[in-house]
Parts: C-alpha cells; sequence; structure tokens
C-alpha cells in the first residue's frame, strides 16, 4: 500500500469517527446505522448494552434520544492500525447528558474500534465501550432559552 493510500485510509477513517458522533448529537440515527457493516456492533458492557446489525443499531440511537433532554458527545482523535481493508483504532470520547428521568452523566471513556473497507468507504465491523470514569452527580448547568423563547 502505498504512503498516499494510507493517510488517505486514516482520513476517512477519522472522517467516519466525526460522521458517528456527528450523526449521535443530531439524532439521526439512519445515518448512524449506514456507518456500520450490515452486521456491525456496538458494545457497551457498563450498561449491558448491545446493538448488532444496523436495525439494532438504530433502534438503540432513538433510545438514546428518547430517554435524554440534551445530550452532547465529544470524540477525541485516537489511533488508527491499517492492515490492508480492514484496521484497528482507538478514539477517546467525552459525553454529558441529561435525562428525563431526572438523572445525569458526565461519561469519559474509549472506544475500541474494528473497521472495513466497504465499496461504500470505510465502516465501523464494531465499537466497544471501555469507561474511564463515570459521574452521575446532578448536572448544575441547564440548557440555555433563546431570547425570543418565552419561557
Amino acid at each position: 500500500m502505498s504512503d498516499l493510500q494510507a493517510i488517505a485510509d486514516r482520513v476517512e477513517i477519522e472522517a467516519l469517527r466525526g460522521e458517528f458522533t456527528d450523526a449521535v448529537m443530531m439524532n439521526d440515527h439512519d445515518r448512524l446505522a449506514s456507518l456500520f457493516t450490515p452486521d456491525g456492533a456496538v458494545r457497551i458492557p457498563l450498561g449491558n448494552i448491545e446493538a448488532a446489525g444496523r436495525e439494532e443499531i438504530r433502534a438503540l440511537g432513538e433510545r438514546r434520544q428518547a430517554l435524554a433532554d440534551y445530550f452532547v458527545q465529544t470524540t477525541h482523535p485516537g489511533t488508527i492500525q491499517l492492515n490492508g481493508d480492514t484496521a484497528t483504532g482507538r478514539a477517546y470520547l467525552s459525553e454529558v447528558a441529561h435525562l428525563r428521568d431526572g438523572g445525569s452523566h458526565l461519561n469519559y471513556f474509549v472506544y475500541h474500534d474494528r473497521y472495513q473497507r466497504t465499496p461504500g468507504g470505510w465502516k465501523f465491523v464494531e465499537r466497544v465501550a471501555e469507561f474511564s470514569y463515570v459521574d452521575t452527580a446532578p448536572l448544575a448547568g441547564s440548557v440555555p432559552h433563546s431570547a425570543g423563547d418565552a419561557r
């Protein structure tokens, strides 16, 4: 593989990880599911959460949206190891959520990823979350309201 191909692959995988965060933040569940291979999976052992296949991944996104008043997730660059048409990597995330039941979360974790080159570009084969920090204390902030909002 040429150096230029390796650079292009890394840029595409980094863009894939960015698309994941954007799809989650924008509640675009169809796009979220499309970022995975047909049999791709998300595994979050801390909550015994697993979604395998695009329909389950889409449904997982919908469940998360239904539970949260607001949710903010930020992805930080990690590693990428290329191996032809497959790759592995890590992405570091922080997220804050206020749940409709009044609960809150401030989390830091790493996704351990497996990627596959497909005719449609790089896709996730698997994302497995490993949490480093979880804080369920009430959040001090709130959602700002616009000047025209009567609340």
